[in-house]
């Protein structure tokens, strides 16, 4: 694996075997930063990884200017790999908390810029985490939320959801509060 860009750009990891995760591909991963750069001035952000896995997104956003980046891995193996590697780098703004990604999301009162969550393929209520996200208001005003996910799952009737993007047999969805605040709107002046 590879940092694509950034001040670490082609800066390569080694993943362990014994970790046992699939982490997101470098083509995806191109393909996700490609929309993002389009969208957002990725410096000074402040990013929550859920599913933190090998920390290849964590270690994408800080190459690219992200302020803070806050990984949640239940996996200690994978969280002890994502700290020593982000010591490696020379990421302190890299923080890792070894929980559950449900167990923490109710319990979080922090907001951030961006929240990117890519669950393993086959984990049930990958749908849920749109809503734990908006109603626990966890991005802030304009805020984008990104979950990868295979083809099968599907995103339904969630109101703050702007496209999906399809990439082999990864997609991404991407949400907006954006919507959420005009929606509010909307309501109030009808």
């Amino acid at each position: 694996m590879r940092i694509i860009s950034g001040t670490h750009r082609s800066r390569q990891f080694h993943i362990p075997d014994n970790l046992g995760i699939r982490p997101t591909t470098d083509f995806a991963k191109e393909a996700l930063f490609n929309i993002l750069q389009h969208r957002i001035v990725l410096e000074g952000m402040k990013v929550l990884d859920l599913f933190g896995g090998s920390g290849s997104m964590s270690y994408e956003f800080a190459s690219r200017g992200a302020a803070e980046i806050t990984s949640i891995e239940k996996n200690p193996k994978c969280g002890n790999f994502i700290k020593k590697t982000a010591t490696e780098f020379n990421f302190p703004n890299i923080k890792v908390i070894t929980m559950d990604v449900f167990k923490f999301l109710p319990l979080c009162s922090d907001t951030f810029d961006i929240i990117f969550a890519d669950p393993p393929f086959k984990l049930a209520n990958t749908e849920r985490i749109p809503a734990l996200v908006f109603e626990k208001n966890l991005l802030k005003e304009n805020g984008t939320l990104i979950v990868e996910h295979p083809v099968e799952t599907i995103f339904s009737g969630i109101k703050q959801l702007q496209e999906t993007r399809e990439y082999g047999t990864v997609n991404f969805s991407i949400f907006t509060s954006q919507l959420t605040q005009k929606n509010n709107e909307q309501n109030t002046n009808e």
